[in-house]
């Protein structure tokens, strides 16, 4: 296969200074693509602000022949969003790619989160996707073409201990991928997650001494392929952890009808409802919301001897 190059392509990666998101921007800018370099520079919590690490991956760019611009705005607000989308338009005069990595942490126990906390983690990983999604999407749109990778995680599939409101985030972001894929599929717009798992900022204070290599090169030519044109699919899930590339589904039992239900006959289907044996996956695109409910329906038809609709 021939070399997937960007050039003249241009980029967006939030949380582009230290870790996966400097990894995402040097790759894409090594392959041609012009890059907006966002990072406020603030602590894992995300406290603080430092220009430094965005300038300093912007010079690297630059020292190997690419082409690349920082913006130290924050994804935590609208503004912000904004301004990061308008320093592409500023600078390259359009956006065809957005990555959404910017990321903090804050751990603490469900017992005792804050609602501060809580709500400033939040306010980077979702409602900061919203923030830079917003403003790019319409110009994507108009100009049909764009490509949209946000970044979930093992936690927001699986949940961990002490994180809640980084679980939640993560979680979050899988159904606003759905939606953007959804709405962005007539446009050639797709927009699909990235599953990551690398050696970064996010895990200080973590025993990891027993982990095989897991570089944050490891998980940007994954983020590639999904920000190239190429890209095969919208929707999806893919994972990259320690070298494994995995795709992730939501996928659901064939389930069990009946035409009225007691809390006994729930307790007594039970093994049934949840035998994955034989499991469902509906793609997100081009319906997977009405194929899910088609299915339920055609399901309650057959055992009803109604027609079907």
């Amino acid at each position: 296969m021939s070399e997937l190059r960007f050039d003249d392509r241009v980029a967006v990666v939030t949380g582009a200074g230290r870790g996966l998101g400097r990894s995402y921007a040097l790759l894409l800018a090594a392959r041609g693509a012009n890059v907006v370099v966002n990072d406020t520079g603030s602590s894992l919590t995300g406290e603080g602000l430092d220009p430094g690490p965005a300038h300093e991956v912007v010079a690297e760019i630059r020292a190997a022949g690419g082409d690349a611009v920082a913006c130290v705005d924050s994804v935590a607000t609208a503004a912000g969003g904004q301004a990061i989308i308008r320093t592409a338009l500023d600078r390259y005069g359009r956006i065809d790619i957005l990555i959404h990595n910017a990321g903090t942490v804050r751990r603490a126990s469900l017992k005792e989160m804050s609602y501060q906390d809580f709500d400033s983690v939040i306010d980077v990983h979702l409602r900061g996707a919203f923030h830079v999604v917003r403003p790019a999407f319409p110009l994507m749109c108009e100009a049909h073409y764009g490509r949209i990778v946000l970044t979930s995680s093992i936690g927001g599939l699986y949940g961990n201990c002490g994180v809640a409101s980084y679980a939640a985030a993560k979680a979050g972001l899988v159904g606003l991928s759905n939606a953007v894929a959804l709405e962005g599929a007539p446009e050639g717009v797709l927009c699909n997650v990235i599953v990551p798992a690398a050696v970064t900022r996010m895990a200080d204070g973590l025993d990891m001494s027993a982990y095989p290599p897991m570089d944050a090169d490891l998980v940007a030519p994954v983020v590639g392929l999904l920000a190239h044109e190429s890209c095969p699919g919208t929707g999806e899930m893919l994972v990259a952890v320690a070298g494994r590339v995995a795709r992730a589904v939501v996928a659901e039992s064939p389930g069990v009808y009946r035409p009225s239900w007691s809390i006994e006959d729930v307790a007594e289907c039970l093994d049934d409802i949840r035998d994955l044996t034989e499991p469902l996956v509906f793609a997100v695109v081009p319906d997977g919301h009405g194929e899910h409910l088609r299915y339920s329906f055609e399901m309650a038809t057959r055992n009803t001897g109604l027609p079907d609709a």
